[in-house]
C-alpha cells in the first residue's frame, strides 16, 4: 500500500506547475518545456485545440440562427458579457456566462471572462505595444502607487523575443514613448487616416498617428510556418478562432509548441483551490485541484509553481491560499494582497464625418483596426490637472448606402444601386487609471461558488482623474478633429463599468520592497520565491498600452530566471 501511495505521489509530481493556459500561461508552458522541464498546465475551462474546436469559424452570415445577433433572452441572462464587443451568436461559446461563476460587486465591475484552453487569447483585441522608460518610471515621478524594480532596459530583449515568435506586424516609427519592436509588415492607414496623420505631424509636431500594431501574420517567416500558421487572411472574424492560425492565441502557436516537446502534461477542468505551502520547509511545494465535473479533489506538486489564471483569478487563488505562516493569503506579509487594482478607461469616443477624399473608398480589411495614437500629454512633466494620461485609436471608413424611398421598381434598382457615404472617422480612448488601496479584491466570507471557493469580491471605480482625463481627451481630439476639418463632431462618455476594457491589472503588484509590494523583479514572491506571478495581477501601474505583450516579455523572462535558480538550488 506504501509502495502505491509513494507511486501515485511520483505520477502527480512535475518540475513546474503553470495555472492557467491563456497568454501568460502558453507562454510559460512553452518555456518549460523547451528548458526540458515536466510541466503540468492546470486549466479550469474545458478543452479547446486549435482548428478543432473553432465551430463557427467558417460560417456563413445565414448559417447563424439570428446571423450573428444576440437574442433579447440571451441578453436578459448576461446582463454582463452581453456588454462585450466579442459576445456574439459567432463567439459566445467562448465566454463564461454571468450565471456559471458568479462574483460579488461592491461596486459595478463588468468581469469578462473566456475560460477554457487558450483562455482570452482566442478573444483579444489583437493590439501590441511596447512600454517605455516613460511608463516603467511614471510611479516614481508622481509618487503614485510604487517604483518599478524594473526598466524598459530589463524588458527590452524579451520583447524582442516573444515578438519574434508570436508574430507583430507594425512599423519603425522612432517614437521615444513607443519603443519599435520586431515587426512583420504593417497595416497600412488608408487616405483619411494617413491624412489625419500628416494632420497632426503638421499642427503639432509631437502627436502621431500610426499604423496600429497588432499580432497578426501580415507576412509570416520561418518561425510562424513551423508552429504550423499560415498568414492572416484579413478576414476580421478572429473572436472565432482561426484556422489559419494568422492571428497569435495560446491555442495556435505556445501550447501546441509545447505539446510537441512530450513535455507538457495539461489538465483542463481543473480548479484550482489553492496553492499548498509546507510550514516546515519554507515554500509551496503544489497546489491543490478540484476537478470541475466531479468536485474530486487532487493534489500536484512542482518545486516551482506560475500563478497564470488571469489577474483577478490569480488574486482570488493567492488569497485563498492560506496557511499558519500565511493566514491572510500566501505571500501576503504585506497585507497588500488583492490592493491597488486598476484597469484601463475606455469610457470616451469621438466621431465626425469628412468631406475629402471622394475619390477613394476603403479596400479590404484592417484587422490591426487602423490607427493609434499613441499617448502625448505628461509625457516628459505635469502639464495637465491629472496624472499620467491616455492613448486613442483613430480609424475611418466609408460604407455604401442605398435609397430606400420609394416602392416597386425604382425600389429595387436603388437597393440594388448603392452610393459610397461621406467619410466617417472616430477615435476611442485607452486611458491609464491609478491603483489605489481602496481600489481592491476580497474573499467574500459569506458565499462559495460551486466548488466551495470564496467568491471574489470587487470593489474599485472610476475617480476624479478618470473624469478629468475623459475631458481632456474630448477637448484635445475635437480640437484636433477640428483643426483637420472634419465636420458633425459628436463627443460620448458611456459612463460604462469598469471591466468592459478587460484590461484589469494589480493586486499582486512587483516593487523593490517587501513592505510595499508583493513581487521582487523577476516576479517572485518575496515572501514564497518559488511562486511566480507573471499575468495581469503582477503589474505595478497599467500606463496606457494594451498589456499582453508585456505579460507575455514578462513570463519568458521569468521562466528565464526561475531555471536558473533552480539549477542553483536557490528554489
Amino acid at each position: 500500500m506504501a509502495n502505491l501511495n509513494v507511486d501515485s505521489v511520483k505520477q502527480r509530481t512535475f518540475d513546474a506547475i503553470v495555472i492557467g493556459s491563456g497568454m501568460s500561461g502558453g507562454w510559460a508552458a512553452k518555456e518549460f518545456t523547451g528548458k526540458g522541464l515536466k510541466t503540468l498546465v492546470l486549466e479550469r475551462g474545458r478543452d479547446v485545440k486549435h482548428i478543432k474546436d473553432y465551430p463557427t469559424t467558417n460560417m456563413m452570415p445565414y448559417e447563424f440562427e439570428h446571423r450573428g445577433e444576440l437574442t433579447a433572452e440571451m441578453r436578459e441572462k448576461n446582463p454582463v458579457v452581453s456588454r462585450c464587443y466579442a459576445f456574439r451568436e459567432d463567439a459566445m461559446h467562448f465566454f463564461v456566462k454571468d450565471t456559471e461563476q458568479p462574483y460579488v460587486q461592491e461596486k459595478p465591475f463588468d468581469w469578462i471572462r473566456g475560460q477554457q484552453v487558450g483562455g482570452k487569447s482566442l478573444l483579444w483585441a489583437r493590439q501590441t505595444q511596447r512600454w517605455s522608460d516613460l511608463d516603467f518610471e511614471g510611479p516614481a515621478r508622481d509618487g503614485y502607487a510604487v517604483d518599478w524594480p524594473i526598466r524598459y532596459k530589463d524588458l527590452a530583449p524579451w520583447y524582442s523575443y516573444v515578438e519574434k515568435f508570436a508574430g507583430i506586424s507594425g512599423n519603425n516609427d522612432g517614437l521615444a514613448e513607443l519603443p519599435d519592436g520586431e515587426f512583420l509588415p504593417a497595416y497600412p492607414l488608408n487616405s483619411v487616416e494617413d491624412y489625419f496623420k500628416k494632420q497632426l505631424k503638421s499642427h503639432y509636431g509631437n502627436r502621431h498617428v500610426i499604423s496600429a500594431r497588432c499580432a497578426h501574420l501580415s507576412k509570416p517567416n520561418q518561425i510562424h510556418l513551423d508552429q504550423g500558421r499560415a498568414q492572416c487572411m484579413n478576414r476580421v472574424i478572429c473572436q472565432r478562432g482561426c484556422p489559419f492560425g494568422g492571428y497569435f492565441s495560446s491555442n495556435s502557436s505556445t501550447i501546441p509548441w509545447a505539446e510537441r516537446t512530450g513535455l507538457m502534461t495539461l489538465l483542463p477542468h481543473s480548479v484550482v483551490q489553492e496553492v499548498i505551502y509546507d510550514d516546515k520547509a519554507g515554500k509551496a511545494t503544489g497546489v491543490r485541484v478540484i476537478n470541475a465535473q466531479t468536485k474530486e479533489t487532487t493534489e500536484y506538486y512542482a518545486p516551482v509553481i506560475f500563478v497564470n489564471a488571469s489577474a483577478f483569478s490569480t488574486n482570488q487563488i493567492l488569497l485563498n491560499s492560506t496557511s499558519d505562516r500565511f493566514p491572510n493569503g500566501l505571500g501576503n506579509d504585506s497585507g497588500l494582497l488583492g490592493k491597488y487594482v486598476a484597469f484601463h478607461n475606455y469610457r470616451a469616443r469621438i466621431t465626425a464625418e469628412y468631406e475629402g477624399f471622394q475619390e477613394y473608398a476603403t479596400d479590404g480589411r484592417n484587422p490591426a483596426g487602423g490607427g493609434y495614437i499613441p499617448r502625448f500629454r505628461n509625457l516628459h512633466k505635469q502639464e495637465t490637472d491629472f496624472l499620467r494620461g491616455y492613448a486613442a485609436g483613430f480609424r475611418a471608413d466609408r460604407g455604401q448606402e442605398s435609397d430606400t424611398s420609394g416602392f416597386g421598381v425604382d425600389l429595387k434598382k436603388q437597393l440594388l444601386n448603392p452610393s459610397w457615404g461621406i467619410w466617417k472617422v472616430g477615435s476611442h480612448m485607452m486611458g491609464e487609471t491609478i491603483p489605489k488601496a481602496e481600489s481592491q479584491l476580497s474573499l467574500s466570507k459569506t458565499r462559495k461558488d460551486d466548488w466551495g471557493i470564496p467568491l471574489l469580491n470587487i470593489n474599485l471605480d472610476y475617480d476624479a482623474n478618470d473624469n478629468k482625463m475623459v475631458a481632456d481627451y474630448h477637448a484635445q481630439m475635437e480640437e484636433m478633429f477640428t483643426k483637420a476639418g472634419f465636420t458633425n463632431i459628436k463627443k460620448t462618455d458611456s459612463h460604462q463599468a469598469p471591466g468592459l476594457d478587460i484590461h484589469e491589472m494589480g493586486g499582486v503588484r512587483m516593487g523593490h520592497d517587501p513592505k510595499t509590494s508583493l513581487l521582487n523583479r523577476y516576479n517572485q514572491l518575496h515572501a514564497c520565491p518559488n511562486v511566480y506571478v507573471t499575468d495581469g495581477a503582477c503589474m505595478t501601474s497599467t500606463s496606457t498600452q494594451n498589456p499582453s505583450l508585456t505579460y507575455m516579455a514578462l513570463t519568458a523572462r521569468a521562466v528565464d530566471h526561475a531555471v536558473s535558480e533552480m539549477k542553483k538550488q536557490n528554489i
